[in-house]
C-alpha cells in the first residue's frame, strides 16, 4: 500500500544519466527549495508508460510554474531510460530504482508484473518542500494513470 499523505518520504539516492553522463539524484536535495512530484512507472518502452511521460513532458510548463520537479522512476537500467528518453523525447529525469528499494519504501513494488518479475505499480506522489507527502495515488492497475488533476491540485495547495 502506497504511503500515506502526511508520510514523512522517505529520501533516497538514485541512478540517472544527466548532461555529464552517469549521476546520482537525492530527493532531499530538493527539500527547502521546491516541492517534487515521483512518478513510479513500471517499464521503459511499453505504450501506457510512453503515454503517461509524453503527457507530462507535454505539459512541463504547468509544473514549472507550481515550482515544482517532476521525477520519473521505473526498475529499468539508467541507460535503458536514457535510451527510451531519447526516442520519446522525454525532459523529466528519469532514475533507476534497479534494486527495487525505493518502489518498497514507498509501498508501490509488485512482486509480479505478468509474469516479467518485481517492478514498480504506477503510482504518484506530490512531496513538499519539507519532505511531507502530500498527495498519494497507486493506480488500481499498470493500465490506469494517475489523476494529474489530483496532482496540480495538491501542488496549488503548496
Amino acid at each position: 500500500m502506497a504511503l500515506a499523505p502526511g508520510t514523512q518520504a522517505p529520501d533516497f539516492t538514485l541512478k540517472t544519466i544527466g548532461s555529464e553522463g552517469l549521476a546520482d539524484f537525492t530527493l532531499s536535495s530538493n527539500f527547502g527549495k521546491k516541492p517534487t512530484v515521483i512518478l513510479f512507472f513500471p517499464l521503459a518502452f511499453t505504450g501506457v508508460c510512453t503515454q503517461e511521460l509524453c503527457d507530462v513532458t507535454a505539459g512541463l510548463d504547468k509544473y514549472e510554474d507550481l515550482n515544482a520537479s517532476v521525477l520519473g522512476i521505473s526498475v529499468d537500467s539508467p541507460f535503458a531510460q536514457e535510451a527510451w528518453a531519447k526516442k520519446e523525447n522525454i525532459r523529466i529525469p528519469l532514475l533507476s530504482d534497479l534494486n527495487k528499494e525505493t518502489a518498497k519504501a514507498y509501498g508501490v513494488f509488485l512482486e509480479d508484473l505478468i509474469g516479467l518479475g518485481g517492478t514498480s505499480a504506477r503510482a504518484a506522489f506530490v512531496v513538499d518542500k519539507d519532505g511531507v507527502i502530500r498527495h498519494s495515488e497507486q493506480t488500481p492497475t499498470p493500465k490506469d494513470l494517475p489523476d494529474f488533476n489530483k496532482i496540480t491540485g495538491a501542488l496549488s495547495s503548496l
